[in-house]
């Protein structure tokens, strides 16, 4: 699927560069750091690849949450992240301060059947610095720090356009 039309404002997510711009109106406004999949890119159900392609932000979760509020099933837990917690739940695939759920534009390829972005519960979202160092080790998600995160959320409706880039 190519850009619909009269794309101007949008996230652009480069995989190879483990990178995040918000573009508006034709140019890039900020940029983030970003660790996307260990496992690469890939749109299938339990692969944990980080999905390619035109997606929309579907829902926004977490707003007036403090910075490094841990959410579990997309609620929040009451706890916050410190190395503390960490240390007591290792293994645990963190998830703080802010969601952006995604959902795939593209039928057959991200959305819909054993390829939906939305049910495989794909997000942009907060994770400990240390999860978010320039490399690829989620688990599909596109990771951000919780300061990140909670800048990109401010900025963002619902509804903005997000491209998923494997070759950028």
């Amino acid at each position: 699927m190519t850009a619909p039309e009269n794309v101007a404002d949008f996230l652009h997510i480069s995989v190879p560069r483990q990178r995040l711009e918000l573009i508006e109106a034709g140019k890039v406004v900020a940029h983030y750091r970003v660790s996307t999949a260990k496992n690469g890119v890939g749109e299938k159900r339990g692969s944990e690849c980080t999905p390619r392609g035109w997606h929309r932000v579907r829902a926004k979760i977490g707003a007036g949450l403090p910075a490094g509020a841990v959410l579990v099933g997309r609620r929040p837990t009451g706890e916050i992240y410190t190395p503390l917690l960490a240390a007591r739940h290792p293994g645990r695939d963190w998830i703080l301060s802010r969601i952006l759920w995604l959902g795939g534009l593209q039928p057959g390829f991200n959305r819909y059947g054993e390829v939906d972005t939305a049910w495989r519960y794909i997000y942009i979202h907060g994770s400990p610095d240390d999860g978010v160092d320039g490399t690829p080790q989620s688990h599909g998600c596109i990771r951000l720090t919780s300061a990140d995160v909670i800048d990109l959320f401010d900025r963002v409706p619902v509804g903005a356009l997000v491209y998923v880039d494997a070759g950028a």
